[in-house]
């Protein structure tokens, strides 16, 4: 066997990282990762500096891990803030830190990529290289963000600390087209989303639904810039640019999803989704001109309507937003596993964590209670 550490992923081949992902995930993908780094989306600009682990058999790659020494807690969508001011107030260094993620995406997917059959064999090597790299770093601790559920039931069993979130995703429940999915619904909420969309059609907002094929570079570069403007006007740093959006275009095609939205000849907004085999992920949105639900129309029932007709079971929309309740969208619990260094603030951690879980599971038992579904009908769809 033979461990490396990599400073950036095309010192792997391609074809090689690719064959280790599962579900065609595309942000655990190596060009979507790659393009990442291409286009300068991480590096020392945003404290986001590469260290992907690989696992060799000989010249066989049978383990990977995408892993980041980081320098903050931006992007990462588990936030750890409180940590990093305990740290601080103890005079001690939170940062550099280790984390197994995808830069900016709250999305589930492998963290622990393995050739099927030797799991558990490569999911141990890699942990210890993990951890024997933020020894190495002197990182204060290592982190897996959104794993798939198999990936965290074994991190659990290696006694690192466990923290729960709440995600609001949608399920397809075999409908063949979006009128069946609003049949589900009660009235009430039947006839608001229907009155959603009626009005995103009375503004006159024309909608494209494109795909790496379809979607132009002026295309891209507009979407650029409804991202760009997105987060300098609600005082975030954009990491991403046009450069990285046409590459990860051009190599994963069929797994984008850009929905244009024009009026009079101009195009105001977009809402950029990805997809694997058998999930949608809504990414990013932006616009220069509001009209009113065109944001509901652009991100969620673009997506939902995409997900029926191409028979995709979920639709992970992104993190936080209780409004997506009201939309179709169901309480998903998220996981994420966590080990640091000090023996100390572990145990403290592990502590506040356990509340915190509880804290979780009463919250998604109280959005569970006002689901816009009618009597009956999803807990007999969950039951199945």
């Amino acid at each position: 066997m033979q461990i490396q550490i990599l400073s950036n992923l095309d010192q792997v081949a391609c074809s090689a990282w690719n064959a280790l992902v599962q579900d065609n995930n595309p942000f655990v993908r190596h060009e979507f990762l790659a393009a990442l780094e291409h286009h300068g989306c991480v590096g020392k600009n945003f404290g986001w500096l590469p260290r992907h682990i690989t696992v060799y058999d000989g010249t066989e790659l049978i383990g990977a891990m995408p892993f980041y020494e980081k320098y903050n807690s931006y992007g990462e969508f588990v936030f750890d803030h409180a940590w990093a001011e305990a740290y601080k107030r103890h005079h001690l260094d939170y940062y550099p830190k280790l984390v197994s993620a995808i830069p900016y995406t709250p999305a589930s997917g492998q963290r622990l990529l393995a050739k099927l059959g030797r799991e558990t064999e490569v999911y141990a090597l890699l942990l210890a290289s993990a951890l024997q790299l933020a020894e190495t770093l002197q990182a204060s601790s290592v982190h897996w963000l959104f794993p798939l559920s198999t990936e965290q039931e074994w991190l659990n069993q290696q006694q690192l600390i466990t923290r729960h979130d709440c995600q609001f995703h949608w399920r397809n429940f075999g409908y063949s087209q979006f009128d069946d999915f609003l049949e589900t619904l009660s009235s009430k909420k039947r006839k608001n989303i229907k009155q959603e969309r009626r009005k995103v059609q009375e503004a006159g907002v024309k909608l494209r639904v494109l795909d790496g094929y379809s979607a132009t570079a002026a295309d891209w570069e507009r979407f650029a810039f409804f991202y760009q403007h997105t987060f300098e006007s609600k005082w975030g740093v954009p990491t991403l640019n046009a450069g990285f959006f046409k590459e990860v275009a051009a190599h994963l095609p069929e797994q984008v999803l850009l929905i244009m939205a024009d009026r009079d000849q101009e195009c105001m907004a977009g809402s950029l989704m990805f997809r694997s085999d058998t999930r949608l992920y809504g990414r990013h949105w932006g616009c220069t001109e509001y009209f009113d639900s065109l944001h509901f129309e652009a991100c969620y029932y673009q997506g939902i309507d995409y997900c029926i007709r191409h028979r995709l079971q979920v639709f992970e929309p992104g993190a936080q937003g209780e409004h997506k309740v009201a939309r179709g969208f169901i309480p998903t619990l998220t996981r994420s596993s966590h080990w640091l260094a000090h023996a100390g603030f572990q145990q403290a951690v592990r502590q506040h964590t356990m509340y915190e879980q509880r804290s979780v599971a009463e919250y998604m038992q109280t959005i569970a209670e006002h689901l816009p579904y009618r009597d009956t009908f999803l807990a007999e769809q969950l039951k199945e």
